[in-house]
């Protein structure tokens, strides 16, 4: 095994010094082209379990800092970044949840409900995520909603991070929270915080999408994926445990035997039910949703519901995950800065003149969501492709609110892409319950579906968007 990895380990060194001496293509700099090398020997290096997610994500910063690619100052401002910070109080506070009771007291109670299989749990998840979509614009707050239930979910029903009980049920149940994701941000305008980015660009190609129009077209290929996903993940990534006809009534005595809410629930339960009011009010109110999480973080901890050891002791999978989404973060979108994501999507665009407007749309699509896997932020894809993207198609004839939307869409469900397609995954992809490799077989195998399942409904969205 020992001998393997080390094998990996130099195909990746292989591979990223052979890339780093090609002539540079197209007009790029030199500097895009060796941060590019570097970010993409990194995620092969995770994918191929040369190197775990952390690891690889800081060999990457330290070359591309020693290698001058990057300065310090840019490569560690990642870790200033408000969302990053969102994500980082949001997993603690979701341990709090679970070690206040409330979180065992809400497993309880959906496992009463909907407990006799896991599936069912599944379908729960997904439609409580759907629910909650259009007043919480933001799928990283709407991911530290789900994923404190989800966990203590997992738990309740014996099955628990890194070991082997974690594939019980909590693998599949945590990847459900990542698919879950990609469809509740499709189906509401302001179910994500670039929806409303990509229809104030598709204005300017004159083409109109409202709040009821995005989600009349979004409908249709939206339930057909909240109808099919979570079985499809099951029978691609099912979990050990599937039938707990016993469960529903082990939940409904253990819940007569907690009794009433004690004191570190009901603080807990005031400080995340406010979490969410101000996560769905925070534009209204102009509020930043990472000071919502620590100020509901911060009341925690002068409480005594989570102290200081707690944090000392829960925060590892936190700091881990803060530091390799930070780190990945920043490499995506320098890239994207230094122009290589404008300049790959017009060499693209370039190579498909003279193709009918239909096989353009089809690969302007597959293409937009592949190249995902170079992205580390939805809204950076979007700001980079998206307008690059709909100029082509609509030169090309492709109905232009088709092309809107469809757009808009995939930029929604190609989420579950990778680990870090999107800050919404980190908590899922961070909980011990799923390796990298995981989230990468499954979540192609899932953005494949979607695909499919979106370029089906085309001549629903073009029906009633027209």
């Amino acid at each position: 095994m020992l001998k393997n990895i080390w094998i990996r380990r130099i195909l990746i060194v292989v591979i990223g010094v052979s890339i780093w001496h090609l002539p540079v293509p197209w007009e790029l700099s030199q500097q895009s082209w060796q941060l590019f090398t570097i970010f993409f020997s990194a995620i092969i290096a995770i994918i191929i379990s040369a190197f775990s997610v952390l690891s690889a994500s800081l060999v990457a910063l330290v070359v591309t800092v020693l290698t001058g690619t990057l300065t310090v100052e840019t490569a560690l401002s990642g870790f200033s970044e408000s969302f990053m910070l969102l994500i980082l109080a949001a997993f603690l506070v979701s341990k709090a949840v679970v070690r206040s009771g409330l979180g065992h007291r809400i497993a309880l109670i959906l496992i009463r409900k909907f407990g006799r299989s896991t599936l069912r749990l599944a379908y729960c998840i997904t439609a409580t995520d759907l629910l909650i979509g259009p007043a919480i614009p933001s799928n990283t707050a709407r991911s530290g909603i789900l994923f404190p239930i989800i966990e203590a979910l997992s738990i309740d029903t014996d099955s628990r991070p890194d070991d082997a009980s974690r594939s019980n049920t909590g693998s599949y149940l945590m990847m459900c929270g990542i698919v879950s994701l990609t469809i509740s941000s499709s189906l509401w305008l302001t179910g994500m915080a670039a929806n409303p980015i990509g229809v104030e660009i598709a204005a300017g190609y004159g083409i109109s999408i409202t709040f009821g129009s995005w989600l009349l077209a979004a409908l249709v290929p939206c339930i057909a994926a909240f109808v099919l996903l979570p079985y499809l993940l099951y029978l691609i990534f099912p979990p050990s445990i599937q039938f707990t006809p016993e469960a529903p009534k082990k939940a409904r005595e253990e819940l007569q035997q907690m009794g009433r809410f004690k004191r570190e629930e009901w603080i807990t339960s005031g400080v995340f039910i406010g979490m969410v009011v101000f996560w769905g009010l925070a534009s209204a109110m102009n509020l930043n949703l990472a000071i919502v999480a620590i100020a509901g973080l911060a009341v925690l901890m002068t409480t005594g519901v989570f102290q200081v050891e707690h944090l000392r002791s829960d925060g590892g999978d936190a700091l881990e995950v803060f530091v390799w989404f930070s780190i990945l973060y920043v490499m995506s979108n320098s890239l994207n800065d230094l122009g290589f994501m404008t300049t790959l999507g017009n060499q693209i665009s370039q190579s498909l003149t003279g193709l009918s407007w239909q096989a353009t749309y089809l690969a302007l699509i597959i293409l937009y969501v592949a190249i995902h896997y170079l992205f580390v932020s939805q809204t950076a894809h979007l700001l980079a492709l998206y307008g690059v993207f709909l100029g082509v198609g609509i030169q090309a004839g492709v109905p232009a609110v088709l092309m809107a939307l469809m757009l808009s869409f995939a930029t929604n469900f190609f989420s579950a892409l990778t680990p870090q397609a999107s800050s919404g995954n980190a908590l899922f992809a961070g909980s011990g319950y799923l390796e990298s490799q995981d989230v990468y077989r499954n979540g192609l195998l899932v953005t494949v579906l979607n695909l499919i399942i979106f370029l089906l409904a085309s001549p629903w969205i073009l029906w009633v968007a027209q």
